[in-house]
């Protein structure tokens, strides 16, 4: 079976968010009113979806390649390393909402000494 070769994703979204624009800069100088307009609007948002799906494909595959590679993706920067609430969801699921309120207000105390109330 032969493979038909795709344009490069990258390519198509970069040519459908600049014919995007130029429809919505045509349509933002001409100010078309009648069916010309609404057909070139909505040409404007089939790009845009185009580049969107491009763009979102782009992300799955690079994802998909650091899964076979086994490499994790590098935390952002500023993100921190320890989650600040301390209760996973297991523990959420079991205790009623107060309690579990009252259990994050104790261990949020615990950790700076004083609380903010």
């Amino acid at each position: 079976m032969t493979r038909i070769p795709r344009p490069d994703v990258p390519v198509v979204a970069v040519a459908a968010s600049l014919a995007a624009v130029a429809l919505l800069a045509t349509l933002v100088w001409w100010h078309p009113r009648s069916i010309v307009a609404v057909v070139l609007a909505l040409l404007c948002v089939l790009l845009v979806m185009i580049a969107g799906v491009s763009v979102t494909e782009v992300r799955h595959r690079r994802e998909e390649a650091r899964e076979r590679a086994g490499d994790e993706p590098a935390p952002w920067p500023g993100q921190p390393s320890t989650r600040l609430s301390y209760v996973d969801a297991d523990t959420l699921d079991t205790l009623d909402s107060r309690d579990a309120m009252r259990a994050v207000q104790q261990r949020r105390q615990g950790a700076s000494g004083f609380s903010d109330r």
